[in-house]
């Protein structure tokens, strides 16, 4: 049986590299990480985009750059599209949820809520393993 793959939501990344999990949940982001993490173009124009001090803005950035970006692809965008339609969802949250859907990913995200009903979409909360 195939591992499943990922899809690291922004909460997850500031909380992973604020070591703000739990140590299960810790355990998990590092075997995460350590298979090159995926996040979506949103996630990183919103962990570059917060207003920090440089040496935090260097460890954003750093994970930013080893991570697989992945850009919006007319795929991503009409999938964003449906999820919007169907579900009162935020568009950075269709996004990112269209974005697991096309590239098959399990989303990674403390906030459970945000990505409830909708269809074929798995999320893990690293702060309830």
């Amino acid at each position: 049986m195939e591992q499943p793959q990922y899809l690291i939501d922004t909460n997850a990344v500031i909380d992973y590299l604020g070591n703000k999990l739990p140590t299960s949940g810790m355990d998990f982001m590092n075997t995460v990480i350590d298979a090159v993490p995926n996040v979506s173009v949103v996630t990183k124009i919103e962990v570059l985009g917060f207003n920090t001090p440089e040496q935090h803005y260097k460890t954003l950035s750093d994970f930013i750059n080893d991570a697989t970006v992945l850009d919006l692809t007319n795929n991503v965008v009409e999938a964003s599209i449906e999820i919007r339609k169907k579900h009162k969802t935020k568009l950075p949250d269709a996004t990112i949820a269209a974005t697991a859907l096309v590239y098959d990913l399990v989303v990674i995200s403390r906030n459970t809520a945000d990505f409830k009903n909708i269809d074929g979409l798995q999320v893990i909360d690293p702060h309830s393993l």
